[in-house]
């Protein structure tokens, strides 16, 4: 058994090595839209980014080697560390707003998105605050009741930025903590209701989550405006057919597609990979899911597990949420393709993510 848990690990480690170069390889594709223009920039890029790839690999290999149980003992003041730095964005000279959003802390020589941090401390202290429940955390008030509180503080800090986005992700993985460690169906059927209400309230008052709502149902209209990006999206993925145009020869990241190295980028990969090529993308997210619940159910203890599971949620919903978007499936959500797109931000947690599942992958109820 102590083997199979190995190769268990070791097999999670290829998934991510795999979706890291393969992430790697599609970026400097996305990019060479820039040679023509921007000789420069496109190096800067290339090589900001893989020296951020670099680094999170670093960060991944140290948590992997530190003792999960530890981050019990530090969640609330990784939370709390979490609400501050979302919080201080909102001070003026702090902030960096881009495209009508403020979600980036300025620290001089590089910019951060403090949400990241904020959905690492959300996912552990509610997996410690579960696991102190025990045979009560699929109740109302010791499971359903607290989760609500924490969805509220981050709503506050989300939807004021507004990154409607994350907050969805972070929802989605507390929801799962919360079923994994008993929650109740009629509990989930009456948050989805909530959920509903609170996005219609919020769609009447925020004309940013209207539009794209609007947009998702009626993606014909409008087309040189709110409902572009979907439109040259479908164009690219369309064109990519069966096996795709081939590396770096993708014609919509050339002054078509929004953001092709960022939200877009998973539309320039269908372009240039085809049907194929996304496959394979789409394979490794859901195997990466399917073996980081594996190790999720496999630890020794309940907050190994719910920690794991929130972990792997946070990372494979904010992937499909691009996903879906790009396709059409969803509405538009900004959020970026974890180990694929620009964003070191979002490339250091989903490794830093990756390795504290890893150290909890060492202490399976089977092995040694």
């Amino acid at each position: 058994m102590q083997t199979a848990a190995k190769n268990q690990s070791r097999f999670f480690l290829f998934l991510v090595a795999l979706l890291a170069g393969f992430g790697f390889f599609i970026f400097l594709s996305a990019s060479l839209g820039m040679i023509g223009t921007n000789m420069a920039g496109f190096i800067h890029i290339g090589l900001k980014q893989l020296a951020v790839l670099a680094g999170s690999l670093v960060l991944m290999l140290v948590l992997a080697n530190i003792p999960y149980r530890l981050w019990r003992e530090y969640s609330l003041p990784i939370l709390i560390a979490g609400i501050i730095a979302t919080a201080i964005i909102f001070i003026p000279g702090l902030g960096i707003s881009a495209g009508g959003a403020t979600r980036w802390l300025n620290l001089g020589l590089f910019s951060i998105q403090p949400a990241e941090l904020l959905k690492l401390g959300l996912v552990m202290y509610y997996a410690a605050w579960l696991t102190r429940a025990k045979d009560k955390a699929g109740t109302l008030w010791s499971g359903l009741a607290p989760m609500l509180v924490l969805l509220g503080i981050a709503g506050i800090l989300l939807i004021q930025q507004p990154d409607i986005g994350t907050f969805i992700v972070i929802a989605s993985a507390l929801a799962t903590q919360y079923f994994v460690a008993g929650g109740k169906w009629r509990h989930f059927l009456g948050l989805f209701f909530v959920a509903i209400l609170v996005l219609g309230c919020l769609a009447i008052a925020m004309p940013y989550v209207r539009d794209r709502i609007t947009t998702f149902f009626n993606s014909d209209k409008d087309v040189l405006n709110s409902a572009y990006q979907i439109n040259q999206s479908l164009i690219a993925i369309g064109s990519g057919g069966l096996s795709g145009r081939g590396f770096g020869q993708s014609l919509q990241k050339f002054n078509f597609l929004p953001q092709p190295i960022g939200d877009s980028i998973f539309a320039v990969a269908g372009e240039e990979f085809g049907f194929i090529g996304t496959m394979i993308i789409l394979i490794l997210f859901l195997l990466f899911a399917v073996y980081g619940l594996k190790i999720a159910s496999g630890s020794r203890d309940s907050f190994g597990g719910l920690l794991a599971t929130g972990l792997v949620i946070l990372i494979i919903s904010q992937s499909f949420a691009n996903i879906g978007a790009m396709l059409g499936l969803i509405p538009l959500t900004g959020e970026p393709l974890i180990f694929v797109s620009q964003g070191g931000s979002a490339l250091l947690f989903g490794l830093s993510a990756v390795g504290i599942i890893l150290n909890i992958s060492r202490y399976q109820k089977h092995s040694n």
